[in-house]
């Protein structure tokens, strides 16, 4: 979240900032701006009560107890400090509703992103490779996958319902070797620690990272009614919990430092992980409903960063890079794209898509989403740097970024490298992890 202090004293430059997000960031404000004003007046009030309630307790300490001065006072004192504690509850009340406003409001976006409204508005950076040529009409990953015996959607849905999908056989072992590919580069060649995260997280993980309140609608809840009437073994009640299942390893993974000060000499820290990661996608029903590309669990490497303020930005091209490399070395063609102020997600300050080309679709679709969020996260989250013992800690960056979307690795690797008898040849990279195998047939 933002510096409520700094929103309060800024309103307006505040204002002009979220307006390149679009009218509903703009309006996220109107609360607080009709809040503030009103806890201003209870502080300037609360604070002249505090003085009288002094002034007065300095007097009565110099009169007579039994006079009738002494016992008038006491009725004042008596007035004073009732309303004292009306005001006190009336500012924490207020300050409960900037504080729940205040996580409504998305971040700001950086000087350098672009301007502009939706994706249709985002900026080409680069692209990486040639588009691969076919001298056949190329199959999109669905009809591959059922004519190879290696994805069932029907048996998917059978268990779970739509937008569920069960791999078989070699596409069991090609989502396997995928990640295990990517766990590798990002720890030995790029610096990042494994970690081995839970895939249920309580709701404070999930406000650190900005997904509550504002997105509870795309999470999958556990909610605590199946509890109701269960005993442990000494027939005591059990413990009533409420968990989610994680939209992705960002969350587990950034509030491992949650509540803490870290050491400056430790930064960067750079974690990686492999995830399942639960959607329920809310609101995109009619989209994406072919295939692998927008499903309810899906597999998924993860890239967190947190960085001094001053390093953050670059680190977020570093990040990117580091992103795009599985890509390359699997020999995909790909694209990058700024994403311009109107299409940035709430807590990102800026962000770079990865957009992969999927030849059975005729378009590029995004692979990896690489963000830099400034303080806004571990402002929620409470995490925060010291340079040295006795330093007034400092709110530390995060960044994180796909690294990469498993599924949609492997939809990119059956389309790109696909055979005119319907075979797809398994990338030269690829081929240690699937035990030598060349080709899928």
């Amino acid at each position: 979240m933002l510096d409520l202090r700094y929103v309060v004293e800024n309103l307006e430059e505040v204002r002009a900032a979220l307006a390149r997000r679009g009218p509903t960031s703009k309006q996220s404000l109107d609360p607080i701006a009709a809040l503030a004003p009103r806890r201003s007046v209870l502080m300037q009030r609360l604070q002249a009560v505090r003085e009288e309630k002094n002034e007065a307790n300095a007097a009565m300490a110099k009169l007579d107890k039994q006079s009738d001065e002494f016992k008038a006072r006491r009725e004042s004192l008596k007035r004073i400090s009732d309303e004292t504690k009306q005001l006190e509850a009336e500012e924490r009340q207020v300050q409960v509703e900037l504080e729940h406003a205040l996580l409504m409001v998305p971040n700001l976006p950086a000087a350098s992103v672009p301007d502009g409204k939706s994706e249709a508005d985002n900026v080409e950076v680069r692209k990486h490779g040639e588009k691969p040529s076919f001298a056949f009409a190329p199959k999109d990953h669905v009809d591959l996958g059922m004519t190879l015996g290696i994805i069932d959607f029907d048996r998917g849905a059978k268990l779970s319902g739509a937008r569920f999908s069960v791999l078989k056989g070699h596409g069991a072992h090609l989502e396997r070797a995928l990640l295990m590919l990517m766990l590798d580069l990002h720890t030995r060649e790029h610096g990042y620690t494994e970690i081995w995260p839970p895939a249920l997280v309580n709701d404070e993980s999930l406000r650190g990272t900005g997904q509550l309140p504002k997105f509870a609608a795309d999470l999958f809840r556990i909610a605590p009614d199946w509890q109701e009437g269960i005993t442990t073994a000494d027939k005591e009640p059990a413990p009533r919990r409420e968990l989610y299942l994680i939209p992705t390893a960002e969350v587990p993974l950034t509030n491992l430092h949650r509540d803490e000060i870290l050491d400056g000499d430790a930064l960067p820290i750079k974690y990686t992980a492999y995830t399942p990661c639960f959607r329920s996608e809310a609101g995109s029903y009619g989209k994406d409903t072919r295939g692998l590309i927008r499903q309810h669990q899906f597999d998924k490497v993860e890239l967190v960063r947190f960085e001094r303020p001053a390093t953050a930005e670059a680190a977020l091209q570093e990040l990117t890079g580091q992103a795009e490399a599985v890509l390359q070395l699997l020999g995909l063609h790909y694209r990058v794209v700024e994403l311009c102020a109107g299409d940035l997600g709430n807590g990102a300050k800026r962000c770079y898509d990865i957009e992969v080309w999927l030849p059975g679709q005729n378009a590029y679709r995004e692979i990896s989403s690489c963000s830099w969020f400034g303080d806004f996260q571990a402002r929620r989250a409470r995490i925060r740097f010291r340079d040295k013992p006795g330093d007034k800690p400092q709110v530390v960056h995060t960044l994180n970024g796909s690294g990469l979307a498993i599924g949609r690795t492997l939809v990119a690797v059956l389309e790109q490298y696909q055979q005119a008898d319907g075979s797809v040849r398994v990338p030269k990279a690829l081929i240690p992890y699937m035990g030598g195998l060349e080709l899928i047939k």
